[in-house]
């Protein structure tokens, strides 16, 4: 398998290269790393957010829309598949990186993080990248400085000019279309806390709303999480049978049928303070090769209708 990060690299020189098709934007920083935009200075729109989940995942995963409903309104679906789930989406595509700096803070998603490989997901998958390059998407508000470059840089050892930070407010539309790939993501970490290992999931396929742009970045996360939690439906394959099949899915906590807004709020939008287990996709279907199939969870259209405000 190739480095995570020489394979997103390549994805992150197609952006630069289709920049002005897909109405995104790039700087170099002083430090010589490269943001590209995806939403902040520049409107982007939904294939440059399916190019970023793309990214997200470098590149092993099919990432693409589909034409749908909520509550009887049609919307736009993100659907994505993965035949390489433990390093698409756990070693990659999952935003396990709190970046933080004097003057910024953000979630870091995306294949930087294999190269630092502190996270619990790297040793249950035996995964550390080796690469000279460095991609880590960022969801934030904020365009990201030559500090979060140079954070970036000393955490995963490469140079500050080889570091690239895809950017992307969570309220633009390629925010919500790269939230709206995660719910595969979701399901796969899901099994993976409660105990399954997860090179023993053969494929994953995921699929969620495209929530509507909204005009805040706390109503934009809100809304995009209750579209995965709510809408969110997945499809998985793996290997062994397991008996915590149906504590993947949000329908198993406690907060389910809450708004995330509600979620939020009462931990004063300190998001290290909410359950991990509400983080989950709405339904799923769980094949076992040569087993039984189980059905779990359900969708709720009537939340995510007053959600989307339709």
């Amino acid at each position: 398998m190739d480095s995570l990060n020489r394979n997103a690299l390549e994805l992150a020189d197609e952006a630069l290269d289709f920049a002005e098709e897909l109405d995104i934007g790039a700087r170099e920083l002083d430090n010589g790393a490269t943001v590209i935009d995806f939403g902040h200075e520049f409107d982007g729109g939904v294939e440059a957010g399916l190019l970023l989940a793309e990214m997200q995942t470098a590149g092993l995963a099919t990432v693409q829309t589909r034409m749908d409903e909520v509550s009887g309104a049609p919307f736009q679906y993100v659907e994505l598949t993965s035949d390489h789930p433990a390093l698409a989406l756990l070693c990659s595509q999952k935003a396990g990186w709190e970046v933080t700096t004097d003057d910024f803070e953000g979630l870091g998603s995306g294949p930087a993080r294999a190269l630092v490989a502190e996270e619990e997901e790297f040793a249950r998958v035996g995964y550390e990248d080796v690469s000279e390059f460095a991609v880590l998407a960022v969801e934030s508000d904020d365009y990201p400085t030559e500090s979060v470059a140079e954070h970036v840089a000393d955490l995963t050892g490469v140079e500050p000019s080889s570091v690239f930070l895809p950017s992307v407010p969570t309220a633009s539309v390629a925010g919500s279309v790269s939230v709206a790939s995660r719910a595969a993501e979701m399901a796969v970490f899901r099994l993976s806390e409660l105990g399954y290992d997860p090179l023993d999931v053969v494929t994953a396929t995921g699929s969620a709303p495209v929530a509507p742009v909204a005009g805040d970045e706390e109503t934009a996360i809100a809304r995009t999480n209750d579209a995965l939690a709510y809408g969110g439906q997945v499809h998985l394959t793996v290997r062994e049978e397991f008996d915590r099949f149906d504590e993947v899915v949000s329908t198993a906590n406690d907060e389910y049928g809450t708004h995330f807004a509600d979620i939020f709020e009462s931990v004063d939008w300190d998001f290290y303070e909410v359950e991990e287990s509400v983080f989950a996709p709405a339904q799923a279907t769980i094949n076992v090769v040569g087993g039984d199939t189980y059905v779990v969870g359900e969708r709720d259209e009537d939340l995510l209708a007053e959600s989307f405000d339709i």
